[in-house]
């Protein structure tokens, strides 16, 4: 029982445990290499670390609420679903597009056992306009920057730049998690079909 082993470990634990799971049900993903702005390099994420150290606790804890904690470590990557397709993050139309060109792009890039693709937003944006994704063609600086900042934010790209968020021209890592988020570009492309006959019909 997870209660047994959350019982025996220590106070400071404890609290690592209760962090941890609040961080799973806000941020969804957790990746293992992350990149250091200022070492100019990747380092072992310190969250990836200590939640596969408690990974088969915090698994069946989740369980008992529905939730689905899942490691893979071929890829890096730590994720939580929940198995009555609820709790989802809806997104808005922008950053859902944005979402699947960067799955895109990993696809095209990736070569070998690479695991994180590097990019940046002009890439990105320039790919939705050759894909027609892109309404008139544009789209404002201000969707870029909350688009990448989202999907930042559940760790499935990762800025590669100290300092802010700029509107255009960040330089990004495309993490594995987003083969997690999208993972049958069959079914991507199919609804990217969807979205442009319904984006037709309203005009």
């Amino acid at each position: 029982m997870w209660t047994e082993t959350y019982e025996s470990l220590s106070e400071y634990d404890k609290g690592e445990f209760r962090k941890f799971c609040n961080y799973l049900l806000s941020h969804t993903y957790v990746v293992r290499d992350v990149y250091n702005n200022e070492k100019s390099r990747f380092e072992t994420n310190h969250n990836y670390r200590i939640i596969s150290a408690m990974f088969e606790c915090m698994r069946e804890y989740f369980s008992y609420a529905g939730f689905k904690l899942e490691k893979d470590d071929d890829y890096g990557v730590i994720s939580l679903v929940s198995e009555f397709g609820q709790n989802f993050y809806r997104a808005d139309r922008f950053t859902t597009l944005f979402l699947y060109t960067c799955r895109l792009v990993y696809e095209e890039e990736r070569s070998g056992n690479q695991s994180i693709v590097q990019s940046d937003t002009d890439t990105i944006i320039q790919k939705m306009r050759i894909l027609n994704l892109l309404e008139g063609g544009k789209v404002s600086q201000e969707k870029r920057k909350e688009a990448q900042q989202t999907l930042a934010y559940f760790n499935i790209i990762q800025k590669t730049e100290p300092g802010k968020w700029q509107n255009e021209g960040n330089r990004i890592h495309i993490l594995p998690s987003v083969l997690l988020v999208v993972r049958n570009l069959n079914d991507m492309e199919y609804e990217l079909e969807e979205m442009q006959i319904v984006k037709t019909e309203e005009i």
